[in-house]
C-alpha cells in the first residue's frame, strides 16, 4: 500500500512553549494543508514514484496559466497556486498504482505519530550584505579611523596571483532554498490543520513550505530522550472547555 509522505503549508509564526521541567522551547506554528493530489507519477510510466499535490486556497482562475487550467480541468480540480511533488511511501509494490488517487485529500493527520519532520522553504532575502552579516566574520580593528566591517586581504602574492573560487566575500544573501531537517513535532491539530514544530523554519510569516516526514530521523538513546512536551493545542482546548 502507498501513502503520501508530505504536505504543503504556510508559516503562521513563532511562539514559545514550556515542557514539564519548566524549560522554554522555541516553537513554530504551521498551517499544514489541506491539499489535493493533482497528479500521480508511477515508476512504470515516469521512472519514479511521487505525487504532485496542491495547496487548497482561494485563487482566481485568471491568475492561473492556461496550461495549468487544463491540468486542473482534466480531473475537475479547483485552481491552485502552489504545487509541489512529495515522496510516496510504498509498502507493497503491487498495490502502489491503485492506492494513490487524483483528487484525494491530503491532511495534516499523516503526521500523527511522527516525531520528526523535514521542512523546505525559501529563506528571507537580505539583499547585498557584507562579510560580517553574511559570513559572521569578526571584522578588523575597531579603533578610530578603521573600517572594521571589511573583508581584508583576499588574494595571494606572486603565486598564484589570483583569488581562489569559493572565497567568502560580500554578495547576495538569503532568498535561497533551505531545508531544515529533523524538527521535532510538538503538536498536531487535525481540526484546524495546524502543525507545531520545535525550532525555526526558513522564510517569512505566510511563506510557502514543503513538509515531509524525516528522511533520516535521529536515533535517541533509551533514557536520554528528555522530558515529554505538553501538547499546547490539546491543553488550550481542555482549558477552554473547563472555562
Amino acid at each position: 500500500m502507498a501513502k503520501i509522505a508530505g504536505i504543503l503549508g504556510k508559516k503562521v509564526g513563532m511562539t514559545q512553549l514550556f515542557d514539564t521541567k519548566g524549560d522554554v522551547r522555541p516553537a513554530t506554528v504551521l498551517q499544514a494543508g489541506p491539499c489535493v493530489i493533482t497528479q500521480h507519477k508511477s515508476n512504470t510510466k515516469d521512472g519514479y514514484d511521487s505525487a504532485q499535490i496542491g495547496l487548497v486556497e482561494f485563487v482566481k482562475e485568471s491568475r492561473v496559466t492556461k496550461p495549468m487550467r487544463g491540468h486542473f480541468a482534466k480531473h475537475n480540480l479547483p485552481p491552485m497556486k502552489f504545487l509541489r511533488e512529495v515522496p510516496i511511501e510504498v509498502e507493497e509494490k503491487a498495490e502502489a498504482d491503485g492506492a494513490i488517487k487524483v483528487g484525494a485529500r491530503v491532511l495534516v493527520d499523516i503526521f500523527e505519530g511522527e516525531r520528526f519532520v523535514d521542512i523546505l522553504g525559501i529563506s528571507k532575502g537580505r539583499g547585498f550584505a557584507g562579510v560580517v552579516k553574511r559570513h559572521h566574520f569578526g571584522g578588523g580593528p575597531k579603533s578610530h579611523g578603521s573600517m572594521f566591517q571589511i573583508t581584508g586581504s583576499i588574494g595571494s602574492s606572486a603565486f598564484p596571483s589570483r583569488v581562489f573560487k569559493g572565497m567568502r566575500m560580500s554578495g547576495h544573501m538569503g532568498n535561497a532554498r533551505v531545508t531544515m531537517r529533523n524538527l521535532r513535532v510538538l503538536g498536531v491539530d487535525k481540526e484546524e490543520n495546524l502543525l507545531v514544530v520545535e525550532g525555526s523554519v526558513p522564510g517569512p510569516n505566510g511563506g510557502y513550505l514543503v513538509i515531509t516526514k524525516a528522511k533520516k530521523p535521529p536515533r535517541e538513546r533509551r533514557g536520554f530522550a528528555g522530558a515529554a512536551t505538553v501538547d499546547p493545542l490539546k491543553a488550550a482546548k481542555r482549558a477552554a472547555k473547563k472555562a
